[in-house]
């Protein structure tokens, strides 16, 4: 039986963007996540995060370090009683030819792959175009663009949605 799912980057979207994150003591939730997360999961979506981690491949952290991380992030979802069913990650530098980084669509694919995703029912939520060009490569066309404070010319981008804040994608998704 297929799922829908709600694809969540992770920097600017779960947490502030501070760059090369790994380090808790610099990890800060965005404002609304916790809400966002539990109306999808009342809305029957299961939530999966893909992110591009590059810092691993430049060298600023290891596998290890983004381990540590990523078991603390998933312990404050769980405090917080939402359940993120996976996390997918690329390692790899911008100019290697990997398959996962976004914009490619590799994360979702093994996503896909495997938890038998209905993609045509499934969002991606991302704050950069790259998110929203890998998620339409995957099969994904309802995609969100949460703007922040960012100046996005519309005509450049394939969002269907663009919002100011995580807690704006709550509205789009229920209509």
């Amino acid at each position: 039986m297929t799922i829908k799912t709600i694809f969540l980057d992770r920097d600017g979207i779960v947490n502030k963007d501070v760059r090369y994150l790994y380090k808790i003591k610099d990890f800060e939730f965005i404002d609304g996540i916790f809400e966002a997360c539990l109306c999808f999961h009342n809305l029957g979506y299961q939530i999966i995060i893909v992110t591009n981690q590059s810092g691993i491949f430049r060298g600023y952290y290891n596998e290890s370090h983004y381990q540590e991380l990523t078991q603390w992030m998933l312990s404050q979802f769980e405090i917080n009683n939402i359940n993120i069913l996976d996390i997918f990650h690329c390692p790899h530098g911008p100019n290697l030819t990997c398959s996962c980084r976004k914009p490619k669509p590799g994360m979702f694919l093994s996503a896909k792959k495997t938890y038998d995703i209905d993609m045509k029912n499934s969002w991606m939520i991302g704050d950069k175009e790259t998110d929203i060009i890998a998620a339409n490569a995957a099969g994904i066309n309802n995609t969100i663009l949460v703007r922040y404070n960012q100046n996005i010319d519309r005509s450049d981008s394939n969002a269907s949605y663009f919002v100011d804040s995580i807690k704006d994608t709550i509205k789009v998704i229920v209509s």
